[in-house]
């Protein structure tokens, strides 16, 4: 049985290549920029400002977000979503680490599987599968079973501070 799966895996993987910022910077600046953060690139391998994790992973200094050619479009997606929910007071001193709660961590990963489907080409198996080869952890095991089965605190927590609407759909605005 273990065979079965991991040739599974690997045939997800063969249709659905981690997605990174480069091939959809443009698409990136466009959806970011009603949440007034800024997209700096900054130069390949050099350290990313302001990135918490290190390596190819964005970086995040009060409204700038940092990333490489080789940084994952879901750690940008991810970093924006935590500038997107924290409060204004602690996005007026962010500086890499975001802080939160469980509940603003579960919100910013569903927000961002929300944004990351507003970009052509991106579909949510395929963010959720980046989610999942990250090493995102959720209950049910995978990050489309939470999506779809148990993030309905995480939606309701959006929809408490109007970053979504009645349809799930983000509505533009900071906490």
């Amino acid at each position: 049985m273990a065979l079965c799966q991991v040739k599974f895996i690997i045939f997800i993987d063969w249709f659905l290549p981690m997605q990174y910022c480069y091939s959809h910077l443009i698409a990136l600046q466009q959806l970011l920029k009603p949440y007034t953060l800024r997209i700096q690139q900054v130069p390949s391998n050099t350290p990313i400002p302001g990135s918490f994790w290190g390596d190819s992973e964005a970086g995040l200094i009060q409204n700038t977000l940092y990333i490489r050619q080789d940084t994952p479009l879901h750690s940008a997606l991810h970093e924006a979503c935590h500038y997107i929910c924290m409060d204004s007071q602690r996005r007026t001193h962010l500086h890499t680490n975001a802080e939160g709660d469980y509940q603003e961590e579960n919100a910013v990963c569903y927000l961002q599987i929300l944004l990351a489907v507003q970009i052509a080409g991106i579909s949510p198996t395929q963010i959720m599968q980046d989610m999942d080869d990250w090493g995102y952890s959720f209950r049910p095991g995978s990050c489309a079973a939470w999506f779809y089965q148990d993030a309905e605190d995480a939606r309701q927590w959006l929809y408490h501070f109007h970053l979504i609407d009645d349809n799930s759909i983000p509505t533009g605005q900071l906490r």
